[in-house]
């Protein structure tokens, strides 16, 4: 089991920059994570580590101006560029077809955690035959959340701190952990936002979004939350998602932990979380 770098180049030039975690044994099942806001992919190392030790390779790329992506395009932390919101949807949609390329004979799952959540939302929509499952962990419905988001300004992740004031940081929406947070706050690739353009991008996806009909019926979808996520608002952004999805005929699992935070692998009961995801995966791969 180890971890190499991944470089994937994209039809614009741009260099998509991130890793595999590979499995000892020839790999069951390939994943495919995609990130959230503010952060990079380096970020899961723990999760591809324990991933790859259940026989699942994992791939994972610091999306468009984010991470070592953006320091490669001499982008600003936040700045989608040119292609956009679209652009980081058409990115996923490549790191899949190049896995699937390079390895035929295993299955694909996706997974995206909170902004990368809705780029596999969106992804879902037009490529749910290339994929056998999906997980989205931290995620709500995008409508609701784009209500709150002001489209002429940059995103704020502190904003969502605001429930937990008064505050040790102000990001302790992220994690129950303190040394989570702490590694966080640290973290020079982390802690901003969307520039104006990428919060207009992420605005303007968001009705699409509450049509999924057109996924294919019967694809399992696990769905991670934290009850005290401020994402999800107290589930009341995560629950329209679970039925538009049930209606579409997808199979959803839904798993909430009770006083769980936006991060939920890297909460403080962040094995149990692991393991229940892998027993789900075991469950779709078997």
């Amino acid at each position: 089991m180890g971890r190499s770098s991944l470089l994937v180049g994209t039809s614009d030039g741009t260099r998509l920059v991130g890793q595999r975690w590979t499995a000892d044994e020839p790999a069951r099942a390939a994943l495919v994570l995609v990130h959230g806001m503010g952060e990079h992919s380096l970020r899961y190392d723990r999760l591809g580590k324990a991933l790859a030790a259940a026989g699942i390779d994992v791939l994972a790329v610091d999306q468009r101006g984010h991470g070592r992506t953006a320091a490669m395009a001499g982008q600003p932390l936040g700045t989608l560029g040119k292609p956009g919101w679209d652009g980081l949807v058409a990115d996923l949609a490549l790191v899949v077809r190049s896995t699937r390329g390079e390895r035929p004979e295993i299955p694909i799952v996706v997974l995206g955690h909170s902004m990368g959540s809705w780029v596999v939302q969106q992804y879902l929509l037009d490529h749910s035959d290339d994929v056998v499952a999906a997980v989205l962990s931290g995620t709500a419905a995008l409508d609701e959340v784009a209500a709150a988001v002001d489209p002429s300004k940059d995103v704020d992740l502190t904003a969502f701190n605001a429930p937990f004031a008064p505050a040790r940081t102000d990001y302790d929406w992220l994690s129950r952990d303190e040394k989570e947070v702490d590694d966080y706050v640290a973290e020079p690739l982390c802690g901003f936002g969307l520039d104006s353009d990428g919060a207009a991008g992420l605005v303007a996806a968001a009705p699409r979004l509450t049509d999924p009909s057109s996924i294919r019926s019967g694809l399992p979808l696990y769905v991670i939350a934290g009850s005290d996520d401020p994402v999800n608002a107290g589930m009341a952004w995560l629950t329209p998602l679970l039925e538009r999805y049930r209606t579409a005929g997808l199979d959803v699992t839904a798993k909430v932990y009770d006083g769980g935070r936006h991060e939920m692998f890297n909460e403080t009961n962040r094995d149990e979380v692991v393991a229940d995801l892998t027993t789900w995966l075991d469950s779709q791969l078997a």
